[in-house]
């Protein structure tokens, strides 16, 4: 299929006055995912202690929310362009904030496991729609690539203001509060969107197939379990059986798209290298990263003695360098080239992986602050810069399903990247020696032996810490180096998929290409 679009004309962005006002209540939901997917790692070490989840249960807690909406996103993108992406963002953020009392009022360990999927399932409308209306509000590539930034800087400044609420909210109140934040964001978003949102969707889209939603879910979903348990328990049966199914759902999933008139996902758009790469990219980008985000808040907090709020300012240097990035990175772009700009930035993120490897109980912080500041800057690049390309690779009508492809990649990264990374801490976490009398839960989780030694004898107790605060520490080293290996190989990755790749300028066509 050919699709050759024709040039905006100029003043089709003079007749949205109100666009970026609009754009102001949509990255009020990426700042309200962002902050609850950082909240959560600050969290972590009060809900162990609460709720005495086990090591796995402890992965679950972390991962279920992307293991969920990485299975829905496509899906919930495809529906946004069908029955309006205004609709659908507004249907899910009334359903986020609901969602997230449950969350906060979590009494067991299997609760906030089936409440974090549920929040899954809400925040899969979010994403895929916030980007959709960017890309049907402006037409104007540069002011496109603009909003794009500007959505990618939010999104970065939640991962900031994230650790500094949820910091402040820990120190003065039960961890279920990070989760009722959600409530006044969400709804202001609601009660502004209504008047602000323009609506938009696919006249033309067909029907949306149940049979290719179950699909794309069964299937992401098994193969997500399989590695996951694969990572941690081995490859048994019952992993194996997973991880057929899986791939059998996805087979079959990819093979009725190719073959319905009006698809739920048009895969012909994978075609494009350009599409491609950039998907691959944001995939391994968060692959490599996610295992350390998911940790660092507990090795700041339980093996340095940072206060919740100390742990949220030390993070911050990702956050700002990712911002500062996300705004200038389409100029850059448009000044060197597509591929010099992400493969740099996941050249920069695999850089600051590897020093983080050198990280040890009593690091300084100055090592740990550089670090974050060149991981962050480095992400902006990349992320606001495939985002502008997947946009910007397919037609308008289909923009609610591109979307969903970049979010479930940056989702499925997540997934993946905590099972595979967190599994690497959690074994060799487990292995540490401990002295005689130390409880089993002590090797679950380094929470758990915090908890532990708060009942031992002093010398057990010193002793136990001692040896549980190294073994996590080497195991998060090894999941850094882990994670640079990744990273540096989607550089060369994305330098190779991205070659002749470039962003719209203002007098060229908004896409031209073959599918």
């Amino acid at each position: 299929m050919t699709s050759t679009l024709r040039p905006a004309p100029a003043n089709e962005a003079v007749r949205r006055p109100g666009r970026w006002l609009a754009l102001s209540v949509l990255v009020l939901a990426v700042l309200l995912v962002a902050v609850d997917a950082t909240v959560l790692g600050l969290a972590t070490p009060y809900i162990s202690a609460d709720l005495g989840p086990s090591g796995t249960q402890l992965l679950w807690i972390g991962d279920v929310y992307s293991f969920v909406i990485a299975g829905l996103l496509v899906s919930m993108g495809s529906l946004g362009d069908r029955i309006g992406r205004k609709r659908i963002l507004l249907i899910g953020a009334t359903a986020f904030g609901a969602v997230s009392v449950l969350n906060a009022y979590a009494t067991t360990p299997e609760m906030l496991i089936v409440a974090r999927a549920l929040l899954g399932v809400a925040g899969a409308t979010l994403m895929p729609a916030t980007l959709a209306l960017i890309r049907n509000l402006f037409h104007d590539p540069r002011e496109r690539s603009l909003a794009i930034g500007v959505w990618g800087a939010t999104a970065s400044a939640g991962t900031a203001v994230g650790p500094l609420v949820g910091g402040f909210l820990l120190e003065h109140f039960w961890w279920g509060s990070v989760f009722l934040i959600n409530l006044p964001v969400m709804a202001v978003l609601v009660l502004v969107g209504v008047r602000l949102l323009p609506e938009s969707k696919n006249a033309g889209a067909g029907p949306w197939d149940l049979r290719s939603v179950l699909l794309s879910m069964v299937g992401m979903i098994a193969v997500v379990y399989a590695v996951k348990e694969a990572a941690t328990h081995g490859f048994a049966r019952a992993t194996l059986g997973a991880a057929l199914l899986g791939a059998a759902a996805l087979y079959g999933f990819v093979r009725r798209q190719l073959t319905m008139p009006a698809p739920l996902l048009d895969m012909r758009l994978f075609r494009s290298r350009g599409f491609s790469g950039a998907v691959l990219a944001d995939l391994l980008t968060i692959l490599g990263m996610s295992g350390l985000v998911f940790f660092l808040s507990q090795y700041l907090q339980l093996v340095q003695g940072r206060r919740p709020f100390e742990a949220g300012l030390a993070e911050l240097p990702a956050a700002l360098g990712a911002v500062a990035a996300g705004l200038v990175a389409g100029r850059t772009a448009r000044r060197y080239s597509v591929r010099s700009v992400v493969a740099g930035g996941l050249a920069a993120v695999g850089l600051a992986l590897g020093a983080l490897t050198l990280l040890g109980r009593h690091t300084d912080y100055p090592l740990i602050g550089a670090a974050l500041l060149v991981l962050g800057a480095g992400a902006g690049f990349s992320f606001t810069v495939t985002a502008d390309v997947i946009l910007a690779s397919v037609p308008k009508e289909q923009a609610g399903a591109a979307s969903a492809v970049s979010e479930t990649a940056y989702e499925l990264g997540a997934a993946l990247g905590i099972a595979l990374l967190g599994s690497i801490v959690t074994g060799v976490y487990r292995d540490f020696t401990a002295p005689a009398g130390t409880p089993g839960a002590a090797h679950e989780s380094l929470g758990g032996a915090v908890e532990a030694a708060e009942h031992l004898p002093p010398a057990t107790s010193e002793a136990l810490l001692e040896a549980a605060r190294q073994s996590f520490v080497d195991g998060l080293t090894l999941a850094s180096g882990v994670g640079a290996l990744i990273l540096l190989a989607a550089a060369v990755a994305a330098w190779t998929l991205l070659r002749a790749q470039t962003l719209e300028n203002p007098t060229r066509p908004e896409n031209a290409g073959t599918y």
